[in-house]
C-alpha cells in the first residue's frame, strides 16, 4: 500500500488541531478539501479513521496509523539531517509524561542531551495512569507512565519508584492533625491533589482510612511546583514526591503524617522498539538517569 503524503499530513493535522476548519487553516486548503483527503484515505486503508466528533477523534485504525505516521517522520528527519551532514538539525520529539516527574528528575537527566543532540521537546503533561493513552493514540513517540505492560511494537524500559509522602506545613499539621492522621481529622482537613484525575491521594485516604471522594474537602492545584508551593504554604496537605522534600522534612519546615506509610509508583518508560538514532539515545539516556535518581524497584 502507498499510502498520499498530502492525505496523510491531513488526517495528522485533522487530530492535531481537532477540526477540519482548523487543520484547513493551517494547511491553507478549505476544510472541504481536508475532508475530502481524509475521505480518500478511509476508502485506501479501508475503515475509518476519525470519529467526526468536537474534537475530531482517531479510530482505534486511525490510532495505528497515527503511530506509524510519526514514526516515520522521526526516522525521516534523522535521516534527512544525517545526508545533509547537518547532525544538529533540530528533531521535534512529542513525550507524554507525569508532572512530579517533569518536576523532579526528567531535566537534570535530560539537559545535557537535550542540548548536544538539538532535540526540541512538545510534551504532553497527564496523570501517570493516562500517559500510556497518549501514546497509544498516536499523539506522542515515547512516554513515562506506571503501566507495565508494553502495546506492540513497543518495549517498556523499568525506571524506578518513584516514592511519595504524605506532606504538610508543621502550622497545618499541628492545627488539623494534633492527634495524628486520624479518620476523623481527614474528615475536615482539605487534601491537596492535582486535578480530578489523580488517584494518588484519593486511594492513600481510601486504603488507610476509609474515606471515599467527596468525604473530605479538596483543593485542585495543577502542576509539581504549583501543588507543592500549596502544600508549603498550609493551604492543605498531600502526597509529594520525596526528592523535593527531604531538606524540609529534615528542618521541620514539613511534616510528613504517615512515615510508616510512603506510597510507591513504579514507573517505566514506553518507546518504539525501532527509533530514530536521537530517539534511542534519549530513551538510553531516560533510562539510565532515572535508574540513578529514582529508588530502586
Amino acid at each position: 500500500m502507498r499510502l498520499d503524503p498530502k492525505q496523510t499530513e491531513a488526517l495528522l493535522t485533522v487530530i492535531e488541531t481537532g477540526s477540519f476548519e482548523q487543520a484547513g487553516a493551517r494547511l491553507h486548503v478549505t476544510p472541504s478539501a481536508i475532508s475530502q483527503r481524509v475521505r480518500a484515505l478511509e476508502e485506501e486503508m479501508g475503515a475509518a479513521l476519525v470519529i467526526r466528533s468536537r474534537p475530531v477523534r482517531a479510530t482505534r485504525t486511525g490510532q495505528r496509523l497515527l503511530q506509524h505516521l510519526r514514526r516515520v517522520m522521526l526516522l525521516e528527519e534523522d535521516l534527512a539531517s544525517d545526508l545533509a551532514e547537518q547532525r544538529h538539525a533540530p528533531l521535534s520529539v512529542t513525550i507524554a509524561l507525569n508532572a512530579d516527574t517533569l518536576g523532579t528528575w526528567f531535566f537534570p537527566a535530560l539537559a545535557e542531551m537535550l542540548s548536544h543532540e538539538q532535540v526540541l521537546l512538545d510534551l504532553v503533561v497527564e496523570d501517570q495512569d493516562h500517559t500510556y493513552e497518549v501514546l497509544e493514540t498516536g499523539m506522542a513517540t515515547g512516554c513515562v507512565s506506571t503501566e507495565p505492560r508494553p502495546m506492540k511494537g513497543c518495549f517498556a524500559d523499568p525506571l524506578g519508584i518513584m516514592r511519595y509522602r504524605m506532606i504538610a506545613s508543621a502550622a497545618f499539621a499541628e492545627r488539623w492533625f494534633a492527634e495524628g492522621l486520624t479518620r476523623a481529622a481527614a474528615r475536615t482537613a482539605p487534601v491537596v491533589a492535582y486535578t480530578r484525575k489523580d488517584a494518588l491521594q484519593a486511594n492513600f485516604l481510601q486504603d488507610r482510612l476509609g474515606l471515599t471522594p467527596g468525604a473530605y474537602p479538596c483543593h485542585f492545584v495543577p502542576g509539581c511546583e504549583p501543588h507543592y508551593t500549596a502544600i508549603r504554604y498550609g493551604l492543605g496537605y498531600g502526597l509529594v514526591p520525596e526528592l523535593l522534600v527531604r531538606d524540609e522534612l529534615a528542618s521541620g519546615t514539613l511534616v510528613d503524617l504517615a512515615p510508616a506509610h510512603p506510597v510507591d509508583l513504579a514507573l517505566f518508560w514506553h518507546a518504539w522498539k525501532v527509533q530514530s538514532p536521537r530517539m534511542e539515545i534519549m530513551s538510553r539516556r531516560i533510562g539510565e538517569a532515572a535508574r540513578q535518581l529514582l529508588a530502586v524497584r
